[in-house]
């Protein structure tokens, strides 16, 4: 049994990749919960994790994690030859995969209504993102690693998924990294939040000590003032009101007139990363 805290850990991780730059990144990913990862498109969750798998070679740092063939991966396309049916793609993974359970494969399949003789090329997003999962939970591994699980699925789908998740969860030292951009999702599941924008780790922590850290602000624009528009991230004006983010910290450069709420993951990543509004 591994005993370590974390099963991931990352520390002075960079990449270069044109003109975008990840890093310097220190991640740690605990051992036994959930980890999400959100961000706006273009902000590194991709290519965070496919560094950390070693998919593309990080220019500097230093990783620490499970062997790639104990590790449950699931990216938003699948990374299996086009014209295999799901039965071929199965046996791949069964001939490199320790600890390959055909058995609970087939059971995944069924709940997932894939057949074993559908053709990869012919899947649509949705079926091939559910035949990337079955095939990454084949083996039990103890760390699952997936980027945006859920993209191409309905509601339904969705929320199966989840529970199947959850299932996995149950086992002693399961550990999941995901990114996604669903962050209801998070909300309903996660117990731990990575929050990366422009390569860089803006929050690392537990979703609870998000929430608190942070607070949803809206009222009329004559509440604003000169000393308290800069503590707000996200600014964002309309006719007679704004709204945005501030650190809970910073409630009382306020007056009495503004309201402030506890925010959802979404409206905390939202006006996060989204410009500041010049003055109308």
């Amino acid at each position: 049994m591994n005993t370590t805290e974390h099963v991931v850990e990352a520390a002075g991780l960079v990449k270069h990749r044109g003109d975008f730059t990840l890093g310097p990144l220190d991640l740690r990913v605990p051992r036994g919960f959930v980890t999400g990862m959100v961000g706006a498109n273009g902000s590194g969750k991709t290519t965070t994790l496919r560094t950390l798998l070693g998919l593309v070679r990080a220019d500097a740092g230093r990783i620490a994690m499970p062997p790639i063939s104990e590790v449950g991966v699931v990216f938003d396309q699948p990374f299996v030859l086009p014209y295999w049916r799901v039965r071929d793609a199965a046996a791949a993974y069964a001939a490199s995969r320790p600890g390959w359970d055909q058995d609970w494969f087939d059971q995944l399949c069924r709940r997932f209504r894939l057949g074993a003789n559908e053709r990869v090329n012919k899947l649509s997003r949705g079926q091939g993102n559910k035949l990337m999962i079955g095939l990454a939970m084949g083996n039990h591994p103890d760390l699952l690693i997936l980027d945006e699980p859920t993209s191409g699925l309905d509601p339904a789908a969705r929320a199966d998924l989840v529970d199947l998740l959850r299932e996995h969860m149950r086992r002693q030292e399961a550990s999941l990294l995901f990114s996604t951009h669903i962050t209801s999702d998070l909300e309903q599941f996660a117990d731990y939040l990575v929050f990366v924008d422009g390569g860089q780790v803006v929050y690392s922590g537990a979703v609870d000590e998000l929430i608190e850290e942070f607070a949803y602000i809206q009222g009329a624009l004559t509440d604003l003032t000169a000393e308290n528009t800069p503590l707000i991230r996200g600014l964002r004006r309309g006719q007679h009101n704004f709204d945005g983010i501030i650190r809970t910290a910073d409630t009382a450069g306020f007056g009495p007139g503004v309201q402030i709420e506890t925010p959802t993951i979404d409206r905390v990543v939202v006006h996060h990363v989204r410009p500041r509004d010049e003055e109308p």
